[in-house]
């Protein structure tokens, strides 16, 4: 499917026009569009049956008490009205459903986007605020493929052939009609400039307020161990109340062009009645022309109005898409033009070469960083809190860039390199491992899916998961709830470990893997690990120092400086500062 054309960055904030979504949108099923708008005029001009039908009825019919012209009258007049019925149902059964097909084809696409986007973006935005732009803010583009637009056209078409019947009538009441509907549309066209920037701030709000829920339900039990729920109700109440705020001046805007459309048309109604009358009085129109032009108005001006209904719902679906291609403009983290060169065969060998690094502007956490990490190897990470430890594995993972110098993997640049075909040999276990809401088994299977049994089973007992399935009723499918609620630290630790051993990667980033675990678990991880790393090409961030002795070298890192490496004999030999945290712990 199609989607926005990328532009520079400095262009992802213009607006997405009609002539841009009759593109993108719209063109592409124009076969679609076309068959609604042959049903719309159908539809439209059986409509005008029963206003044409009507002056001879009063006209000629009556009159002359012709009761075969009765009949044959009033089978036109039902035939049309049986026309409208099935095309208005034809309508809606096929560009309904395709508008609804067309905002799951987005969302789809729109959601593909965003996880191609790099995690500086996930680490700047919240998620509930991602989920509103995925899920909401497409949703007004069913106006443009959907009845809205169709139904504007052939309200325009609706309108120009009863002003022609209309003129043809009475030319001077069809003159005396005009001038309030001219002011009108120049109302409507200002109101919807006004109305688009509420509609896209609207977008923004909504998705923030969203986002917040979302925190809010993920944190419930922080705001309940720290008695706020008052604190959070009060923030959510704001956040509804700027919605409430932003909706009102939409429609109070909107309330404003009904208002007006209702006056204006009033006068003009108001005017055809005396006109009408008196020139039925004088002789120059008869009743039944009196009622056609009547009943042609309403159909001249029930579609101006209606546009203004749709004109707001065609203003909130591009502010919508306005919203949708700023995020379809951004950069993804494959840039294909970048990363052309593709692994074929993997060492594992990691080297940091001049590395420095910021977050922000200015503030360097990371200053010129040289190290290397054989195939196969175990290269440690120690340090105080906040010394850039979770950096150089963040640079490892290629989840970062370095602002200068260069990571090699195999000696290739990593920021030259294919990302899918780095990370497909690349095993993460975080210290705060994330399990989706599901069974142990799928959680498992979750890098490969398509696994035998007798690897998941492999796996299972390497990390020692089935020393506590064993004792569930349902094994490995038992449910383990959101973000894997129902199981402990170290069993959540275990699951994560087993996911990556079932994974087999040539390269392991563990960001101290047994943090969670009791004593007893940690004893069954620490021979779980010795199974993983071995002949992989390990990055360990250790906060127990215990567990890296055997590590093939260990990195001091301090206020984003190397300051001392070697074995854990050399460096408890030199008496520096490994020395120092080193006997620390054994202290406590």
């Amino acid at each position: 499917m199609q989607h926005f054309k990328n532009t520079d960055s400095n262009k992802m904030k213009s607006k997405v026009t009609m002539a841009t979504a009759f593109k993108t949108i719209i063109w592409p099923r124009r076969n679609l569009v076309f068959l609604g708008l042959i049903l719309i005029v159908l539809s439209r001009l059986s409509s005008l049956v029963l206003p044409w039908k009507s002056k001879a009825l009063l006209d000629d019919v009556v009159p002359n008490k012709d009761y075969d012209q009765l009949y044959n009258l009033l089978f036109i007049v039902g035939l049309a009205i049986l026309i409208q019925a099935v095309t208005s149902f034809l309508l809606t059964r096929i560009l309904s459903v395709q508008a609804q097909y067309l905002i799951s084809e987005l969302r789809a696409q729109v959601q593909r986007k965003v996880l191609s986007l790099p995690i500086s973006f996930f680490d700047n935005t919240k998620s509930g605020v991602l989920v509103s732009r995925i899920m909401t803010d497409v949703e007004g583009v069913r106006n443009l493929i959907g009845t809205g637009l169709v139904q504007m056209v052939g309200g325009t078409i609706t309108a120009v052939i009863s002003l022609v019947l209309l003129i043809k009538i009475s030319p001077s009441m069809t003159l005396f009609v005009l001038v309030p509907v001219a002011i009108f549309g120049v109302i409507a066209l200002k109101a919807f400039g006004y109305i688009r920037p509420i509609f896209r701030t609207r977008g923004k709000i909504n998705a923030e307020v969203t986002g917040r829920l979302t925190e809010t339900l993920a944190g419930v039990r922080v705001i309940k161990a720290f008695n706020a729920e008052e604190q959070e109700n009060k923030t959510f109440e704001k956040g509804v109340d700027r919605l409430f705020q932003n909706v009102k001046k939409s429609l109070t805007a909107t309330a404003f062009m009904t208002s007006s459309s209702t006056f204006l048309l009033g006068i003009a109604s108001t005017g055809i009645m005396g006109i009408g009358g008196y020139k039925i009085m004088m002789g120059d129109l008869t009743v039944g022309e009196f009622l056609s032009f009547t009943l042609f108005l309403g159909f001249m001006i029930a579609p101006i109005v209606q546009m203004s209904n749709i004109g707001s719902q065609l203003t909130e679906a591009l502010a919508g898409l306005d919203r949708t291609e700023e995020l379809m403009n951004m950069t993804a983290e494959e840039d294909s033009e970048a990363r052309t060169v593709t692994l074929q065969t993997m060492e594992g060998t990691i080297e940091f070469k001049d590395v420095s690094f910021s977050y922000e502007a200015g503030k360097e956490v990371l200053h010129h960083i040289n190290f290397k990490a054989p195939a196969g190897s175990v290269t440690a990470l120690v340090g105080s809190s906040g010394s850039g430890k979770s950096t150089i594995a963040g640079l490892s993972a290629t989840f970062l860039n370095p602002k200068s110098g260069k990571v090699t993997i195999d000696g290739q640049d990593l920021t030259k390199v294919n990302l899918s075909s780095y990370r497909q040999h690349l095993g993460v276990v975080l210290q705060d491992e994330f399990l989706f809401e599901g069974t142990i088994r799928e959680n498992i299977l979750f890098p490969r899916p398509n696994a035998s049994e007798t690897d998941l089973q492999n796996a299972v007992k390497a990390a020692y998961v089935n020393e506590f399935t064993d004792r569930f009723d349902d094994g490995l499918d038992t449910l383990i709830g959101e973000r894997g609620v129902k199981l402990s630290g170290g069993q959540r630790q275990r699951l994560a470990i087993a996911r990556a051993i079932l994974a087999n990667p040539k390269i392991i980033i563990l960001d101290e893997a047994t943090s969670s675990l009791d004593t007893e678990s940690e004893a069954l991880i620490q021979k779980s690990l010795t199974e993983l790393i071995k002949d992989r090409t390990t990055i360990v961030i250790a906060h127990r120092l215990s567990t890296i002795r055997k590590a093939d070298q260990i990195l001091v890192v301090e206020a984003g400086h190397i300051i001392e490496r070697g074995t854990h004999d050399e460096l408890i030999a030199s008496k520096g500062r490994y020395f120092d945290l080193y006997t620390y712990q054994a202290k406590i």
